[in-house]
Formats: structure tokens, C-alpha cells, sequence
């Protein structure tokens, strides 16, 4: 169990905190991290893996541990995917030799079936690959590792449509019930349908930290000719009105719609009635 604790950090070049006062505990699934550029999105999952130390270290624990003491049978359990990050070795089956001794869950039957999805072998050395094909021998890697919390940043960049498929279709079959992923993103609809949870920041503070069931419970979302009535917030688009309403049993709710809902949190004017209801204690 991930616990952050009244998380604060800020970078020492500037005058205001990356992230403030975010409490929640975050557990096995799949869960989507929002936020809008500069939110702390990066910071928070860097704090996670131990890269960033916030002001205290008890802020961000794992199981009880700091991950800000990176110790080592801590570490073994996290392992981050981000535009960042580097390959050390000159192929993956050479950073298998070297790196993956480190993860005692590593399976390496499942990373022969990933990188043979991706239409590689792991003998190609990366220094030739394209952003695209560096970020699937990634990907392809980081999910055979098996590491109980896996933390992915914008991990559909620099991918094509096709390939954006089958990372979907991997995370869905490499990921199990006990394993937590974190994914950050500003492509949603890349990932959506495997989404369990929805962790909403803004200008470094929690906004929402909800699972989708809670959501779709409480709120539709609505794609209609027409604006509909009680709308909490609306948005017309080439003469469709798409929309967020109070749950009502006689309505025909479409699917949840994240791009509406982050639009409805960044809103002044809609915020606090739709925290309102998705903070509720009642359906």
C-alpha cells in the first residue's frame, strides 16, 4: 500500500510547492493520474520511486517505509517507466544479465512474449532504435519485471496507433490483481478501458482520488442533441453537447468521459458542486 501522508515538495529553484498537503492511500489496480501541465504528475510518481525526497520523509511510505531511504528491499518492489529514463546496457538482453537480478519477480518467458509483440528480440541494440521502438522494449521490460508497483509516465509518447494497441492489450495481460500501476497521461482514451481509479491533481494539491465505480455511481455523462437539464457542467462541440449530470436511474449515461470530467475539475464554476457530489458518503 502506497501512503502519502500530507505530501509537500517543492524544488529548491522555486518559490512555490510542486505538490502540497496530498494525503490518500493507493492500493492494487490500475489507476489514472490527471493533471494539467505542471500539476506535479512527475514529481509525485518520482517521490514514489524514491528519486525525490519530500519534506519529510514519512510523507511517502510502502507498507510503512520510507521511499526516500531507496532501500533496497524496497526498491525492488517499484520500478518507473518515463521519457527520463535511460537504458544502461546496449541491448535488452543484456540489461536482463545485469539489471533484472535486482527483481525477484522478473519473468523472463513473459518478456520474450512482449518483445516478440513488439516484433523484436532483445539482441537489437537500442542505441539504433526509434523513440517509438526504445519506448516498447521499455514497456515490453518494465512489465515483465512483475514489480508490485509499477509507475508509468506518458507511456503512450512516441507510440503509433498500432503500437498503442498492443501496449494496451500487454498491460491487460501482464498485470495482475496484486500488482498497482500508476498511469499518467494526457491521452486517455489510449488506456480507458483498464482504468480502476481516477487520481485528479491541480497545481500541486488532490483534487479527486476516487474508483471509477464510486464515479459512474454518482454522475453520467451525457452526448446529446440537446443541453440536458441539471447539468453540472456542459461542453458543445459541432453541435453535440457533451455533459455531466447527477446520477438519475432514467438516464442513458454514456461512458465515463475523463477529458469531460478533468475539464469539470479545472472549472471554477463547476468544481466545488461536482466534488460535492463525487465526495458524497451516499450513491
Amino acid at each position: 500500500m502506497i501512503v502519502l501522508d500530507n505530501l509537500t515538495y517543492s524544488y529548491r529553484h522555486s518559490r512555490r510547492n510542486a505538490i502540497t498537503g496530498v494525503t490518500a492511500e493507493i492500493g492494487p489496480g490500475i489507476h489514472l493520474l490527471l493533471g494539467e501541465n505542471g500539476a506535479g504528475k512527475t514529481t509525485l510518481l518520482h517521490i514514489i520511486a524514491g528519486l525525490r525526497t519530500p519534506q519529510k520523509p514519512d510523507e511517502c511510505t510502502i507498507d510503512g517505509v520510507e521511499t526516500a531511504l531507496r532501500l533496497p528491499q524496497t526498491m525492488r518492489r517499484v520500478f518507473l517507466v518515463s521519457d527520463e529514463m535511460q537504458f544502461p546496457f546496449k541491448t535488452i538482453d543484456e540489461m536482463v544479465r545485469y539489471h533484472s537480478v535486482f527483481y525477484p519477480s522478473f519473468d523472463p518467458e513473459m518478456l520474450h512474449r512482449n518483445l516478440e509483440t513488439f516484433g523484436m528480440t532483445g539482441r537489437e541494440p537500442i542505441d539504433s532504435f526509434s523513440l517509438g521502438n526504445r519506448k516498447k522494449a521499455f514497456l515490453a521490460y518494465a512489465f515483465a519485471l512483475k514489480t508490485e508497483i509499477l509507475l508509468l509516465d506518458e507511456p503512450a509518447n512516441g507510440l503509433d496507433i498500432s503500437s498503442k494497441q498492443q501496449t494496451l492489450n500487454m498491460m491487460a495481460e501482464c498485470v495482475d490483481e496484486s500488482q498497482t500501476v500508476i498511469l499518467s497521461t494526457h491521452t486517455v482514451a489510449d488506456f480507458q478501458q483498464l482504468f480502476e481509479s481516477v487520481i485528479v491533481l491541480s497545481a500541486g494539491n488532490l483534487v479527486l482520488n476516487s474508483p471509477i465505480y464510486s464515479v459512474t455511481e454518482k454522475i453520467d455523462f451525457i452526448n446529446a442533441d440537446v443541453p440536458p437539464t441539471g447539468a453540472i457542467y456542459i461542453e458543445q462541440s459541432l453541435g453535440r453537447f457533451r455533459a455531466i449530470v447527477p446520477h438519475r436511474p432514467d438516464f442513458v449515461s454514456s461512458d465515463i468521459d475523463y477529458t469531460l470530467l478533468f475539464n469539470a475539475l479545472q472549472s471554477p464554476s463547476s468544481r466545488h458542486a461536482l466534488l460535492s457530489i463525487l465526495n458524497s458518503s451516499e450513491s
